[in-house]
């Protein structure tokens, strides 16, 4: 069974081999807990007395699926420990009037990120999505997939076999785990389609999910979201695609200032932010 929590303005899921229970869930966007592991998520945020980690915590509390949150003045870090998606998790703080940058979910190594971008030449703001992965158990990994900008419609999300994405989607290869779904008795769905989302007027969708996948399985390879299934276009700016990398563990990104630029992670944020990040 995938567990399916909607977020956002996503307006449906479709999910292959999905069982009756999990359309419902999809449909009803109910969260299940007991059915996914907690997992710990740390945040930078902009705290200045207890009365903001209070005022941050109430939103937080808020949501379905959160079991404990802890903050430390000092380092401007707030943990939480449940089951909600972490782009939830930053709206839900944002909603305060604050800004959140996600430093760390999960174990050491079982944590990943896909930046999506289009790479088509006539869009400035290239980055129009963002898929975050943190692996809870030994065969689940949750996916937080989110997109902005895009033009409405069914979107597909597949996971391909390389990680060349030089000439964009073409470049990807094939659906990773293609060929051995099709060879195998019975045939099953492919582990790398992930299925689609639906996005609305506003050009904003999003989905929290479950795969039977490992973070090792997934590192290096690209993701592609698209329309179309087959013969992707360059050009097409609704054509976003990425590279899976991993991306720091809960308590393995204490940095506050870039060794590189000598900026501040939240002059980074805003440099990011108006470049389209999520």
């Amino acid at each position: 069974m995938q567990i399916v929590r909607r977020c956002q303005d996503a307006v449906s899921i479709y999910l292959g081999g999905q069982s009756k229970t999990s359309r419902w869930l999809a449909r009803k966007g109910k969260a299940f807990d007991n059915m996914i592991p907690p997992f710990e998520t740390t945040f930078a945020v902009p705290l200045s007395c207890q009365s903001c980690i209070k005022d941050v915590s109430t939103s937080l509390h808020k949501l379905d699926g959160i079991h404990n949150v802890s903050a430390d003045l000092k380092t401007q870090l707030i943990s939480i420990t449940g089951t909600a998606a972490p782009s939830a998790i930053v709206s839900a703080i944002q909603d305060t009037g604050r800004d959140a940058i996600l430093r760390g979910s999960g174990k050491a190594e079982s944590a990943a990120v896909c930046i999506l971008e289009t790479h088509a030449t006539s869009v400035q703001d290239q980055v129009r999505g963002l898929i975050r992965m943190v692996q809870v158990a030994p065969q689940l990994t949750l996916l937080d997939m989110t997109l902005r900008g895009v033009s409405p419609g069914s979107y597909n999300v597949t996971v391909r076999e390389a990680g060349d994405i030089s000439q964009g989607a073409a470049s990807t290869g094939g659906v990773w785990d293609a060929l051995q779904a099709r060879q195998a008795s019975p045939p099953r769905p492919a582990r790398g389609v992930f299925g689609t989302i639906e996005v609305g007027k506003s050009g904003l969708g999003s989905v929290f999910l479950d795969k039977p996948i490992q973070i090792w399985e997934l590192i290096g390879r690209s993701i592609v979201v698209s329309r179309k299934q087959v013969g992707f276009d360059r050009e097409d700016p609704d054509t976003l695609v990425g590279v899976i990398a991993r991306s720091a563990g809960v308590w393995d990104n204490d940095k506050t200032v870039c060794s590189c630029s000598g900026k501040t992670v939240w002059e980074e944020r805003k440099e990011q932010t108006a470049k389209g990040m999520l």
